[in-house]
């Protein structure tokens, strides 16, 4: 089970974004302490808001007053709500929130259900709760938890297994909301220099995306439309304009991610690690089955375009480690579409040319959402999260909160 834990000074912002998963069906009210509930255990938001500020004196002695937590049990636990609630409550107890005013959610609108708890740090005198070693406290209680009721250990995936998101799969319905729960993530946290590399990675997760253009009302139009597609690449059921999942997944985001990503890339200089990895991949496995699968342990996939005649025409790189995707080419000639044509026909030489190289095998492996920093939420915003999706809106609404805490530094 994985802790993320944020302060922030807008009660109403942590209720409202909480109370608005509710509304929509996606989310329920699990539990509460010294906070009324009506008669079906729902919570009115203003009442609750009511119940918390009767609590917190005029005058308290820190900037941010509110704790905002999220509980993430291991995408394979099957918990109850009852096992949920009584998990949170204890996990509260033991990080010295248990006598504090709070509420429990639970948020249903991705596959990975979870918790999250609204709470005060502030005691009734204004007095700040303590959060010395919070981050390593927090830790240490997850892992009894995990233990004590048998959970999996979240903390200990790889990286390269967290920056894997869910496939889009028709069969389960609601394709809109899969699509959505890929897409805006991707658009934010990977780096692609072209629209067809943003459309490769985006194949990997079974959608498609085309551009469109035209006129409306006489200016010219350019957007964005996706679908999903099978796991050949088949279009299947209806387009989704990307109006539809706000200005993020547009085109001229689109355009801005791809200038951005350029930047980025190249000061950072971000394709040195990725090419050293391909290169000790096709040294060991200058075969394609086995090349594939060896780059796939090591955080990267890798797709290969073919014509009706199977010839190679086309190779990208997706690379998980550092969020990159690479067009073989522009990582160099020997990365390009025809190299891996030869190869894969006739090993023996391109594998004696690659050699050539200092093939280095990266070590690049951490926990996967657990380098949260002193505000116990740090680092985990500038990474995606675990394999069995995502909730674009929740890393919105942490980035808020962390945009805040950076200007209250400064001040």
């Amino acid at each position: 089970m994985v802790a993320k834990i944020s302060f922030g000074s807008s009660l109403f912002g942590a209720l409202a974004y909480n109370q608005e998963k509710v509304d929509e069906g996606e989310g329920k009210v699990l539990g509460t302490n010294k906070v009324l509930t009506n008669a079906d255990g729902t919570v009115d938001m203003h009442a609750c808001m009511r119940d918390f500020e009767s609590r917190m004196p005029a005058h308290i002695q820190t900037r941010k007053p509110i704790v905002h937590i999220s509980l993430n049990p291991h995408p394979d636990d099957r918990l109850s709500d009852e096992q949920l609630a009584v998990i949170a409550a204890e996990y509260l107890e033991k990080m010295g929130y248990g006598n504090q005013p709070y509420v429990v959610y639970k948020h249903e609108d991705i596959s990975r259900h979870h918790i999250h708890i609204v709470t005060l740090g502030v005691d009734e005198q204004g007095k700040k709760i303590s959060d010395s070693n919070n981050f390593f406290n927090s830790k240490k209680i997850t892992r009894a938890l995990e233990q004590k009721y048998g959970l999996l250990p979240a903390e200990k995936q790889k990286q390269t297994e967290g920056y894997r998101y869910r496939k889009v799969n028709p069969d389960e319905g609601n394709i809109k909301k899969q699509v959505a729960s890929v897409i805006v993530p991707l658009m934010k946290f990977y780096k692609f220099q072209s629209f067809n590399e943003y459309r490769s990675l985006l194949s990997l997760y079974n959608i498609g995306m085309e551009e469109v253009k035209g006129e409306v009302k006489g200016k010219p139009y350019n957007g964005i439309v996706y679908s999903a597609t099978d796991d050949k690449g088949n279009k299947v059921g209806n387009s989704f304009k990307s109006s539809l999942f706000g200005k993020v997944a547009g085109n001229e985001a689109l355009q801005k991610r791809i200038e951005q990503s350029k930047t980025e890339i190249k000061d950072k200089r971000l394709g040195g690690q990725t090419k050293q990895t391909i290169l000790a991949a096709i040294s060991k496995h200058p075969d394609r089955a086995g090349l594939e699968k060896e780059l796939s342990q090591k955080g990267i996939d890798v797709l290969f375009r073919q014509n009706e005649t199977g010839r190679i025409y086309g190779v990208t790189f997706v690379d998980h480690n550092c969020g990159c995707v690479f067009n073989g080419s522009r990582l160099g000639k020997e990365f390009s579409a025809n190299t891996f044509q030869e190869m894969f026909t006739n090993p023996h030489p391109v594998t004696t040319q690659v050699q050539s190289h200092e093939a280095v095998t990266p070590t690049f492996e951490r926990d996967n959402y657990e380098q949260e920093g002193d505000s116990l939420i740090g680092s985990v915003l500038d990474m995606p999260i675990e394999s069995h999706g995502t909730d674009p809106e929740e890393e919105a609404f942490r980035r808020r909160m962390q945009r805040k805490k950076r200007k209250t530094r400064g001040i």
